[in-house]
């Protein structure tokens, strides 16, 4: 199965109380922090609600 390495890379000050909750779900929570993340609907549903906030690459 393939996997995604997100890292927040923009704050999460002053954003919605939804879009911390994702970033929460995905493990992050101050900048700097990266997940490694199964590449899934779910997963890819959270990457399309905050991506502006976060830098997603495939690993091998």
């Amino acid at each position: 199965m393939a996997k995604l390495n997100v890292k927040l890379v923009k704050s999460l000050n002053g954003r919605l109380q939804k879009h911390k909750d994702t970033a929460a779900a995905l493990g992050l929570r101050k900048i700097g922090d990266a997940t490694v993340q199964p590449d899934n609907a779910a997963t890819r549903g959270k990457i399309a609600l905050i991506g502006y906030l976060l830098e997603v690459t495939e690993e091998k």
